[in-house]
C-alpha cells in the first residue's frame, strides 16, 4: 500500500513537467509585422468566426490583414505534436492551399505554403503575394 501511495504521489508531482497539451499551443492570435498579417487560430476546437462573415459558421481559422477584410479560410486542420498542416481556401472558394504551422517556442510559429496556389491578400486595392514562409509572433489580443 505504502508503495501505491508513493507512486501515485510522483505521478501528481510530474504532471506540471509534461506541459501543455499539442491544443493550447493553436489556439492563439499571431501576428506577422512585417505583412500586417494575422492568423487567429483554435485548431483544436474549431471555434473561429469571421467577424460579419457569421454564414462561414464555426472553423479552426482564419488569415488576414488588419487593413481589409479579405481573408482565407481555414477550412480543416490536423496536429502532429508542434506541427499543423492547414488546408485553406479563399473567401470566395476559388483558390485553395496546404500549409504548416510550426511552434517554434513560447512565442514564435513559422508558416509555410506548401501546395495549391499562392497566398494572395488584398494591400491599397491590389493583391499582394505573400512569401511562401513567414514568422509569426503569438499577441495577446
Amino acid at each position: 500500500m505504502k508503495n501505491l501511495f508513493i507512486a501515485a504521489f510522483l505521478c501528481l508531482v510530474n504532471l506540471p513537467l509534461f506541459g501543455q497539451s499539442p491544443c493550447e499551443d493553436f489556439r492563439a492570435y499571431l501576428f506577422n509585422k512585417e505583412y500586417g498579417v494575422f492568423l487567429k487560430i483554435d485548431l483544436c476546437d474549431e471555434s473561429i468566426t469571421i467577424p460579419g462573415q457569421d454564414f462561414y459558421g464555426s472553423l479552426p481559422g482564419y488569415i488576414g490583414k488588419k487593413a481589409n477584410n479579405f481573408i482565407w479560410l481555414i477550412t480543416n486542420a490536423e496536429i502532429i505534436e508542434k506541427k499543423a498542416k492547414l488546408t485553406m481556401i479563399n473567401e470566395f472558394g476559388s483558390e485553395d492551399l496546404i500549409a504548416s504551422l510550426v511552434r517554434e517556442n513560447d512565442s514564435l510559429y513559422v508558416f509555410r505554403q506548401e501546395e495549391g496556389s499562392q497566398l494572395k491578400l488584398s494591400q491599397n486595392g491590389k493583391w499582394q503575394k505573400m512569401p511562401k514562409k513567414m514568422e509569426f509572433i503569438r499577441q495577446n489580443q
